[in-house]
């Protein structure tokens, strides 16, 4: 099996070179671990341990346990390394000008999964707009993106249906790491800040995350393992909808479903080519917590075979149409607010395109909607091969 050498491991012996009395600030989380389990801040802070002198962490907390969907982590000390912990998700999603002083360097180490409403993306995003304008040095040490780095899928939003899950337009599968991703915006989103991305030693684009020898931390509650990371692109379209995406169960996004649909209907409905590379199982579930609580519902459990073959966001969109032809009377688009907009529709800015929806309502082909997307889509794969580090 290769071993990936992590970005963190390459700062970690580059960081002798660091001005006396450096001082950084560190967004992460305990999901960046090295090759041993060690989280990242544990990691510098042997070496360094007068370098970080506060954490800033993304959505669900440094620790990974706040639920999704405007759930706020808050500010506290962290117990372990007895460091201040800055929360960047709540009514504030970007550091703040006081957050900069006294620091000339912010460090970001952050496990993604590859998939644009993953909102850490968005966090970088803001951070790089804000250490631009605090004139701060920003350094991603970087890791795998869990999808590969070959698989790109799904439209680009429009500019008008921007939020947090989509603050620039990037396909809902972008295939990039998230040093990657932070040159993409800075040089196509015009970002004048000084950035450097300490590279991974021998990750290429078309390993799987199982190839790669590094343990998987879940990154959020809902994300435990990679077979969900694997179905997430294309099933979290479900949080805009009444079905259930599998929260309150132990298979969040790999089950889906409600109360009043029949399994079996529901599989002999669905467009099959849309399915290829996963076995879809009839089953029968009741969630815990969030929708449909206690309640059984009739659906489906997704198991990826071939993940090289299968595309999450096409298929959930045909499980969409195939949904919403059988039970039009108990299907219904959610309401917002959804992660901090209050107007649009969340599945509308979960897409990025209200056009998507209503060709679904309307039964409208898919193939077609697909083909629609293919000059942005070639505009991007132009601007991410200038932006690759590894091929």
């Amino acid at each position: 099996m290769r071993m990936v050498k992590l970005g963190l491991e390459g700062f970690v012996e580059q960081a002798k070179s660091l001005p006396t009395g450096c001082r950084a600030a560190f967004l992460t989380h305990q999901a960046a671990v090295d090759n041993h389990g060690v989280t990242s801040l544990e990691r510098i802070r042997r070496g360094f341990p007068d370098l970080v002198q506060s954490v800033w962490s993304p959505q669900h907390g440094f620790y990974g346990d706040r639920q999704a969907n405007m759930i706020a982590s808050k500010d506290f000390s962290d117990p372990l390394s007895g460091l201040p912990v800055y929360s960047l998700y709540g009514d504030q999603r970007q550091p703040t000008p006081e957050m900069f002083l006294e620091i000339g360097l912010i460090l970001v180490d952050l496990v993604d999964v590859g998939c644009r409403v993953y909102t850490y993306v968005w966090t970088l995003y803001l951070l790089l707009i804000e250490a631009a304008r605090a004139g701060v040095k920003v350094v991603v040490l970087d890791r795998p993106n869990p999808l590969g780095g070959l698989g790109v899928e799904g439209n680009l939003p429009r500019f008008d249906h921007s939020s947090f899950v989509g603050l620039y337009p990037l396909p809902m599968r972008h295939g990039l790491t998230l040093g990657e991703l932070a040159y993409y915006f800075k040089y196509y989103a015009g970002i004048d800040v000084e950035l450097d991305i300490v590279e991974m030693e021998g990750w290429r684009r078309s390993l799987c995350f199982s190839e790669t020898g590094l343990f998987w931390v879940l990154p959020s509650p809902n994300m435990p393992t990679l077979a969900t990371a694997m179905v997430y692109p294309g099933q979290v379209l479900l949080e805009g909808t009444n079905l259930s995406e599998g929260r309150g169960t132990t298979l969040p996004f790999e089950l889906c479903g409600a109360p009043f649909i029949d399994p079996r209907a529901l599989l002999a409905e669905i467009d099959l080519q849309a399915a290829n590379g996963v076995f879809l199982r009839p089953t029968w579930f009741t969630p815990t917590f969030d929708k449909w609580a206690g309640e059984l519902c009739g659906g489906l459990q997704l198991h990826v075979v071939d993940f090289k073959k299968f595309s999450p966001y096409r298929f959930t969109l045909a499980l969409l149409k195939a949904v919403i032809r059988l039970y039009p009377d108990d299907f219904v688009w959610l309401a917002p607010p959804y992660e901090y907009e209050y107007k649009k529709l969340p599945i509308d800015i979960l897409t990025g395109d209200p056009l998507i929806r209503q060709v679904l309502e309307n039964g409208g082909d898919l193939d077609l909607l697909e083909e629609s997307w293919g000059d942005s889509l070639e505009e991007f794969y132009g601007r991410h091969n200038n932006v690759i580090i590894y091929t």
